[in-house]
């Protein structure tokens, strides 16, 4: 395919409640298409697991542990041809704490 990328928008979510980062993706998409974008999206990426292993007591019983786990969810949404009112639209989105939001033009 020969084509050429003039105008992209490549925006990466990340969170920890996978909820949070579907609602966020929902609105902005909505957004995008309000303002006549093309979006691409969203596309999941894999998900980080970080477990941590702690020992139960401070003193003794080293065989007694706790596990504890942490999963990082990511997604990836690509605007193409985005207008100014696109960026007026995103900017002003009201989205939910707890989701890293990084944008790429």
């Amino acid at each position: 395919m020969n084509t050429v990328e003039k105008n992209k928008i490549r925006i990466k979510l990340k969170a920890y409640d996978y909820t949070l980062l579907n609602l966020s993706c929902d609105n902005i998409i909505n957004a995008a298409n309000r303002t006549n974008a093309i979006s691409i999206g969203p596309v999941p990426l894999p998900t980080k697991r970080r477990i941590y292993c702690v020992l139960r007591s401070p003193h003794v019983d080293k065989d007694s542990r706790e596990h504890f786990e942490k999963r990082t969810h990511k997604r990836i949404i690509d605007i193409y041809d985005p207008s100014s009112h696109t960026i007026d639209a995103l900017m002003k989105l009201n989205l939910p704490a707890g989701v890293d939001i990084e944008v790429k033009l």
